[in-house]
């Protein structure tokens, strides 16, 4: 994984990155100050000003906002009115909700005041990404949101392999459309990153034909269509069968991914939850994400048990993510 290269590209887009829960968050702190430093994006922090400054002298120069004192909060209650009236929201409602951190600071993103958020450190995906489906939406309609998990490190099994998995965070039972967006989505995330050659395996518990049941033939059914694509893909496969060549060879000799694959989607939220992290805490990878894929504009979760170098490379990938949105 060539980080300095992600850096570079993020120092270059020059966005601004709101972070909600920098109020209550050290590990947030640590990360912006790191961020701020490094020119990789402008934090912006959402909390109380003179309580920040108290607790870090360092953020002194710092742009932080306080959702009770900041100048257009009436305007954000308003915009947030408008959008969700018709759900039964009033507007004594719109004026409790937007000081929430979450909704404040995605409402930030949707005015046009940041380019983009990262926050869950201290909240579940749920919390996050609630207001961010209430308000940003999807990029089309119709089409639902997804996430993927960047995996990356040094083991004997892996070497300098870069992986993307999908999904891990956001669809508990994927339909066989929905598989194939996934796997879209999950091409794209990896092209962003400046990856290239994705390998997409479909992954069961079946290796072509070996086993039959509902989810092995959702795989099947998800790789024919996804197959139309013209991008390198096989399924249905077994993690072995998708991942170690020599295994390949023996279960699925004419397989176009020769045990290869770089990106890998799962049947389901269970299995794509357990597989990264069982890569992180028992292969000693580094997990990112969950990268939230198809919203109109970048908002991205963090694992509860983030550490700081997680929220930094998690807000590199937001600002690319922003510049791929100003396309």
């Amino acid at each position: 994984m060539k980080i300095k290269k992600l850096y570079k590209r993020a120092r270059a887009a020059e966005k601004t990155i709101v972070f909600p829960e920098a109020g209550f968050s050290d590990r947030t702190i640590e990360a912006v100050k790191y961020i701020s430093k490094k020119r990789l994006a402008k934090p912006l922090l959402v909390g109380d000003e003179s309580a920040l400054i108290l607790r870090d002298k360092k953020l002194i120069n710092f742009d932080i906002v306080n959702p009770k004192t900041f100048p257009f909060t009436e305007q954000l209650a308003k915009s947030l009115y408008k959008k969700r009236k018709e759900k039964g929201l009033t507007e004594e409602e719109a004026k409790k909700l937007v000081l929430d951190p979450y909704y404040f600071a995605t409402m930030l993103v949707e005015e046009g005041y940041a380019d983009g958020m990262v926050a869950g450190a201290e909240a579940t995906t749920a919390d996050t990404i609630r207001p961010a489906l209430q308000i940003i939406k999807t990029a089309k309609k119709g089409k639902k949101i997804s996430s993927s998990i960047l995996v990356y490190g040094k083991n004997k099994f892996l070497k300098k392999k870069v992986l993307v998995i999908s999904d891990c965070g956001i669809m508990p039972n994927p339909s066989v459309d929905e598989v194939v967006q996934i796997a879209s989505d999950s091409v794209e995330t990896y092209s962003l990153l400046g990856l290239e050659n994705p390998k997409v395996a479909f992954l069961s518990y079946s290796t072509n034909g070996s086993s039959e049941g509902e989810s092995v033939e959702k795989m099947r059914l998800a790789y024919a269509k996804f197959k139309k694509s013209g991008i390198k893909c096989d399924g249905e496969l077994q993690f072995d069968s998708a991942m170690v060549p020599e295994i390949a060879k023996i279960k699925c000799p004419e397989s176009p991914l020769e045990g290869d694959a770089n990106i890998l989607i799962l049947p389901n939220l269970d299995t794509g939850n357990i597989m990264y992290k069982t890569l992180q805490y028992v292969g000693g990878l580094k997990a990112i994400g969950p990268i939230i894929q198809g919203l109109n504009k970048p908002v991205n979760d963090l694992s509860r048990g983030c550490n700081v170098d997680d929220i930094i490379m998690t807000t590199v990938i937001t600002v690319l993510q922003c510049k791929k949105e100003e396309k």
